[in-house]
């Protein structure tokens, strides 16, 4: 068998660093704020690295779309709900920041139910033993009556939603999605696969009903994202389904021959996936554009991006 010495580093080349050139510098590097600091002296703070470099870019792209009146699409999924954020989003649909959403079913359902008691999001530990999950009387009698009545007046499933709240007066409707949009005329598109929902195991859903609205909704986001160019799309919290959705509807708009090639992508999430990686940051941005990948907390990024929007615009 061979026998091997320790190797000799006597006779490594080296250069001086003062030659080399470094990706880290000084002038990088974070700064401690001061008391009674702004949004932008935080902003400027941040080291200008990795997604301290990112966020204040996808910030000022976002300000820059709406600057020169190109729209702002969010994709997002129900956990954005659930961790607290409506008043953020509403907030940035009023000050028309935001100009359409793209949501999942699981959204609709936990928007409803804060626009009807304040309050969502049960407890499936305690009750899925008992096959109660899911069995709330009036959140599937709610989303589903409204599904059946925007399917008879040729709606989609997000105006329809929207409209009902509206029209039935909830306590909370200034707290939900639904409604806010409705009331701005902000688009909301609904995309649902069937069987991934608790209204789907409600004897009032109805197959025919939720098909339509939610292909109707389908066509319509294609519509808007057809109108992307210059624009920016964020997906914060799907990790399947609206990325999914999202690079069918570009493929599509672009095969009927609409530009969209200079666009901002965004995806939000606690790790990373491989989906929204690939279909919102990576493709969509291969031709033009920039994609960016933020890692963290919803309930922390996102007010922290809205904040650093508002303040630049």
């Amino acid at each position: 068998m061979k026998q091997y010495q320790p190797l000799d580093f006597s006779k490594l080349n080296t250069y001086s660093i003062h030659d080399r050139f470094s990706k880290v510098t000084v002038d990088s590097f974070a700064r401690p704020l001061k008391k009674g600091a702004s949004v932008r002296d935080f902003l400027d703070s941040l080291p200008d690295q990795l997604a301290g470099s990112d966020l204040r870019e996808l910030a000022e792209r976002i300000a820059a779309c709406r600057s020169a009146d190109r729209p702002v699409i969010l994709g997002m999924g129900a956990h954005v709900i659930k961790v607290g954020l409506n008043p953020i989003i509403i907030d940035l649909m009023e000050r028309s920041i935001i100009t359409g959403l793209a949501m999942n079913g699981a959204g609709i359902i936990h928007d409803t139910e804060i626009a009807m008691v304040g309050r969502t999001s049960e407890d499936v530990g305690q009750v899925i033993g008992s096959g109660a999950f899911g069995a709330a009387k009036e959140t599937g009698e709610t989303v589903n009556e409204a599904i059946v009545t925007g399917a008879a007046e040729d709606k989609g499933m997000g105006r329809a939603l929207g409209e009902f709240l509206l029209k039935n007066k909830f306590k909370f409707n200034q707290m939900s999605l639904l409604a806010s949009a409705c009331r701005l005329g902000v688009p909301v598109t609904v995309h649902v696969a069937i069987g991934t929902d608790i209204v789907h195991i409600h004897p009032s859903a109805c197959g025919a009903s939720i098909g339509k609205t939610s292909h109707h909704d389908f066509k319509l986001f294609c519509s808007m994202v057809a109108d992307l160019e210059g624009g920016a799309y964020l997906n914060v919290g799907s990790a399947v389904v609206l990325p999914e959705v999202f690079l069918k509807a570009l493929t599509v708009v672009r095969n009927l021959g609409n530009r969209v090639k200079n666009i901002t992508t965004a995806n939000f999430d606690f790790i990373r996936h491989y989906r929204p990686m690939t279909n919102v940051v990576n493709r969509p941005t291969a031709d033009g554009g920039k994609g960016y990948n933020i890692t963290g907390h919803h309930e922390l990024m996102i007010p922290l991006l809205a904040a650093a929007v508002i303040d630049l615009i």
